[in-house]
C-alpha cells in the first residue's frame, strides 16, 4: 500500500460501539479525503446505509445488542438497488483462520484486524470502492 492513496469521493459508514476507536478510523479516512459517516450500533449503521448508500461499509463486529454479523446479514438481504451489495469490511480483533473464513462467509470482503495501520485500511476501501458499480455505468 502506498501514502499517497486518495479516496476523495469515497464514501465510507464506519460501524464501532467504542467511540475512540470509531472516531481515529474515521479521521484516517478523512484525512485521505473519503467523506465518512460514523455511528455507534448497527441499527444505526444499517440506517445509515440505506439512507446514505456508501461505497464501502467498515464494522466492528463484537457489539453490544446487535453484532456485525447481524449487520452483514441485513446488508446482504437487501435488494442491491437498496444497499445490499454494498462492499464491506470487517474490522475486528477477532483474528486467526477460523475468523476469517465466517467473516468472509458471512458477506464481508475483507478482514481488517484492530490495531490496523492507516495503510491498510486506506489501501482495503480503496479497493472495495473499485468494486463499487460505478453510478456512469448500466
Amino acid at each position: 500500500m502506498h501514502d499517497d492513496v486518495y479516496l476523495g469521493g469515497v464514501s465510507v459508514v464506519v460501524v464501532d460501539d467504542y467511540e475512540p476507536l470509531r472516531a481515529v478510523v474515521a479521521a484516517m479516512l478523512e484525512c485521505r479525503g473519503a467523506a465518512v459517516t460514523a455511528v455507534g450500533s448497527a441499527d444505526e449503521a444499517l440506517e445509515a446505509l440505506q439512507r446514505e448508500r456508501p461505497d464501502v461499509l467498515v464494522s466492528d463486529l463484537a457489539m453490544p445488542d446487535k453484532s456485525g454479523y447481524w449487520l452483514i446479514g441485513q446488508v446482504r438481504a437487501l435488494p442491491p438497488d437498496r444497499g445490499g451489495a454494498t462492499p464491506a469490511a470487517a474490522l475486528t480483533g477477532f483474528t486467526g483462520p477460523e475468523h476469517r473464513a465466517n467473516i468472509l462467509r458471512a458477506g464481508f470482503q475483507y478482514h481488517l484486524e484492530k490495531p490496523v495501520a492507516i495503510e491498510k485500511l486506506v489501501g482495503v476501501v480503496a479497493l472495495l470502492a473499485l468494486k463499487a458499480p460505478s453510478p456512469w455505468e448500466g
